[in-house]
């Protein structure tokens, strides 16, 4: 019995190993992905090489995306660094059935009602993509440089609340990343501790 439990231990440990071989890794090619949006167009990391790549896990009813969305300050940010030539893809792995899973309809009406400036929203019901970047939480955020290096993974901000106020006077990781990577500069905050809604995979 004993040794039965020791080959299964062994080959959970083997197995939750090779899980976190495969999520991605600050200064290491980002993992490739192609998903459809909400629109039925299909896009992969691949077509925007050589642009930088701001991924950001969403799950509209979770109260840290809506601290974000109902202040404007997502908007705000996705339509800086888009109008400055980053391409924002917001991704949700929510699995069919979980806490912000929609329909194409649903999502664009969300998008439109929001007034969204991200490049694409991204249907990942798997959640394939999600754990391959390791995606925790909502918002959990990463920022891609133009080689396709992962320079940036984590936090929104550095405030880990649900409260509104909070957004005035944070300190945006996500912003000084993309700054610091159009301006040619090294990433100074490259990981911080995601906080957020659990990502609601199957």
């Amino acid at each position: 019995m004993k040794s039965m439990i020791g080959i299964l231990v062994a080959a959970f440990a083997f197995f939750a190993a090779d899980i976190n071989a495969q999520q991605a890794k600050i200064g290491e090619n980002a993992p490739a992905f192609t998903l459809t949006d909400s629109k039925g167009e299909s896009h992969s990391l691949s077509d925007f090489a050589g642009k930088i790549v701001v991924l950001e896990w969403v799950n509209e009813g979770c109260p840290f995306v809506k601290k974000h969305y109902e202040t404007g300050n997502m908007q705000d940010l996705q339509e800086r660094l888009t109008d400055a030539g980053v391409v924002w893809l917001s991704v949700c792995s929510s699995a069919p059935g979980k806490q912000g899973h929609m329909s194409a309809d649903a999502i664009n009406e969300w998008l439109d009602d929001q007034g969204s400036h991200a490049t694409a929203y991204l249907i990942d019901e798997d959640g394939a993509v999600g754990k391959a970047y390791g995606a925790k939480t909502t918002p959990h955020m990463y920022v891609i440089d133009a080689s396709g290096a992962l320079a940036y993974a984590g936090a929104i901000d550095d405030q880990p609340s649900a409260d509104r106020e909070t957004v005035v006077g944070a300190e945006n990781y996500v912003a000084n990343a993309a700054d610091a990577l159009e301006r040619g500069k090294e990433v100074e905050t490259k990981v911080s501790k995601p906080y957020g809604c659990s990502v609601k995979y199957k």
